[in-house]
């Protein structure tokens, strides 16, 4: 089990730094001390400093820390006491001067943290304090990963039953869906999962990666629209599930109540739109708790995943992964062609599906929207 106090603790890698054909890696952030109630569950930062500054020096990075790692307490120490900032309190004591004899205990902590969130009562509190799955390759969820996790896993013991989690792409949301998953299952609050995708290599890829924890014996891959029964964790494609006839539509051979939880990947894909087919699916399985994971939330006048999902729950951007180290940083290269300042097509030009393209101007805000010109995407990429 992991240890309850975590020295020199860095949680981020350090931004890629390029020059030229080399690069470097930048200053990673460390904290001095941080304090876990149980493994993945961060409660307090600690920063300790000598004997000849002052008892609060440190306090104003120490709160920096516990922001990004959203941790409740903070405390700072020179060796002959403490400051404690409380970010629990809004007045009052926010900040005092503790004894070094007078340092709360991890559960005095934890449960000053649960009352403050409302998550003190049976069964929530079960539920926040169902342990995460265990690897034994030593592999653990990357700080931005647990406050997803525990933020998601919180607002789903209080009920909330549409969750948008916004990460960027590369930042590990299929692993952040599985600890999710794994702790509501193990719990006993979620029994019966759909994880949705929109392509069939990341749905073998999920199951066999990722998920594999859970076994084989308890997960299927709906194909061909076959549907059985007789599994707790299945995996499908929106497309898969249904059809242009009433009668592919596959998810109608689920009751309503099937499913308790639903993960939507990729849920800008048109998901949250009330044209989507797959929003047919969302409606029907409208009982359950339902998780769109998203590097791009879509908001225009016809699509909104916050209108239907809420605001995030957790956002971790594209910006702040590069500035932490685990994304790089990259380039915009642009390239023009002889189309882009406009394209009209020839009279009763066809398409490849066989429809007559309209005719009139088109310009960049048709290119891979309304129209797809594939010797312009092959001469760009």
């Amino acid at each position: 089990m992991m240890r309850q106090v975590r020295e020199e603790y860095f949680f981020t890698d350090g931004r890629v730094i390029v020059q030229g054909k080399f690069s470097t890696r930048g200053k990673r952030k460390r904290a001095d001390y941080l304090l876990f109630h149980k493994p993945n569950n961060p409660i307090a930062v600690i920063e300790a400093k000598d004997n000849n500054k002052p008892i609060g020096a440190g306090m104003q990075q120490a709160l920096e820390y516990a922001d990004i790692l959203q941790v409740p307490f903070v405390f700072t120490s020179n060796g002959d006491s403490f400051v404690f900032h409380d970010k629990t309190l809004t007045e009052g004591d926010i900040e005092k001067e503790i004894n070094l004899d007078e340092f709360p205990s991890p559960d005095e902590l934890w449960e000053k943290y649960i009352n403050f969130k409302g998550l003190a009562a049976e069964p929530v509190r079960k539920i926040v304090e169902q342990d995460y799955f265990v690897d034994d390759s030593g592999m653990s969820p990357r700080y931005y990963q647990q406050n997803a996790i525990n933020r998601t896993v919180e607002a789903i013991a209080k009920e909330q039953d549409r969750i948008l989690l916004v990460m960027a792409t590369g930042t590990g949301k299929t692993y952040t869906a599985f600890n999710i998953i794994w702790r509501l299952w193990k719990s006993g609050i979620k029994k019966r999962i759909l994880f949705l995708a929109d392509r069939n290599a990341l749905l073998t890829q999920t199951k066999n990666g990722d998920f594999s924890p859970f076994g084989n014996d308890i997960m299927h891959i709906i194909k061909n629209r076959k549907i059985d029964k007789s599994y707790q964790i299945y995996f499908a494609l929106y497309q898969g599930l249904t059809g242009t006839e009433e009668a592919q539509n596959a998810y109608k051979e689920f009751s309503r109540d099937f499913f308790d939880l639903i993960v939507i990947d990729e849920c800008h894909r048109g998901s949250a739109s009330e044209a989507s087919a797959w929003r047919e699916v969302l409606d029907y399985f409208s009982n359950a708790t339902q998780i769109g994971l998203t590097a791009t939330p879509k908001e225009t006048k016809d699509i909104s995943n916050i209108s239907y999902f809420g605001e995030p729950v957790y956002t971790y951007s594209l910006k702040q992964g590069i500035e932490d180290g685990f994304l790089a940083p990259y380039k915009v290269i642009r390239i023009s062609t002889t189309v882009d300042e406009g394209w009209r097509p020839t009279k009763g030009l066809l398409d490849k599906y066989g429809h007559e393209v309209e005719d009139r101007i088109y310009n960049l805000k048709d290119y891979d929207r309304t129209l797809v010109i594939d010797e312009r995407t092959q001469l760009i990429a």
